[in-house]
């Protein structure tokens, strides 16, 4: 498989500029997944939830989630990226997972970071892996959720081969710490981070980009610097992830000492 993410520094506000950047910036590029960032089209720093509300999209009528419905079907590739979903008086911080022939996975934020605990609301759904081609398995988590390790343990622990890590990251230390996170389960993380900064009255957001794809073995196999808006993507044999043995002897999911934790 090839598997890859797209970092960029979206304007805030301006949804239709951001999809024609992101298209631009798909190009030619052809591959099985892509990860975008959170909230990818609309921008991180809302004043207050009546802005937010503003730029929220339902599914699966919003310009957002046709949009990606659109970029899958003719890439012919699974595509991950972050909007505002409304549901009624709630506004989600939520992703999508679109498949090529329309089909699509929705995945909730559960663990809101900072000022989004005042704009978004919580969500209680769970954590599951999504089918994609050759019985591989997509587990879906947005920024904050990194730092729960029982996040992603959980989708491990539920078959997922590849952690699609959609963020808008402001602290220094999520991509280190995803080597950790691909050792502990024996997975793939692909992180799509965003870059810039987004200063709106009195608050300031620096985000850090450095998106990544990193392997059950806890190797970067790509990184971006902090600055560039770029595409990248590796080739992966998702097998890897199937293998959860850290030595003939010792086996990270039938090791564990459930009785005791």
């Amino acid at each position: 498989m090839k598997i890859g993410f797209l970092q960029f520094g979206p304007v805030f506000g301006e949804v239709e500029a951001n999809l024609r950047k992101v298209r631009k910036l798909i190009g030619d590029t052809s591959c099985d997944v892509l990860v975008l960032p959170e909230l990818f089209s609309t921008g991180y720093t809302f004043r207050n939830r009546s802005e937010l509300r503003a730029v929220s999209e339902t599914v699966p009528k919003g310009r957002t989630v046709q949009f990606l419905r659109e970029v899958s079907s003719e890439k012919k590739m699974a595509i991950v990226g972050g909007f505002p979903e409304r549901v009624g008086r709630k506004v989600y911080n939520a992703s999508l997972l679109c498949l090529p022939g329309g089909r699509f996975h929705l995945y909730r934020k559960k663990h809101l970071y900072h000022f989004e605990k005042k704009l978004f609301s919580v969500a209680h759904d769970p954590f599951e892996p999504f089918p994609v081609n050759g019985g591989v398995k997509l587990g879906l988590l947005i920024c904050f959720d990194w730092i729960f390790p029982e996040a992603m343990r959980t989708l491990s622990l539920s078959g997922a081969h590849i952690i699609c890590h959609s963020a808008n990251l402001v602290l220094s230390y999520c991509q280190d710490a995803m080597i950790t996170r691909a050792l502990e389960n024996r997975v793939f993380i692909i992180t799509a981070n965003r870059t810039g900064t987004e200063k709106r009255g009195r608050f300031t957001h620096r985000f850090t980009g450095m998106s990544q794809v990193v392997s059950p073995e806890g190797r970067i196999l790509t990184r971006a610097d902090e600055r560039e808006e770029v595409l990248s993507v590796v080739r992966i044999n998702p097998r890897a992830a199937k293998n959860k043995n850290i030595t003939p002897l010792n086996n990270i999911i039938r090791d564990r000492r459930k009785a005791l934790y």
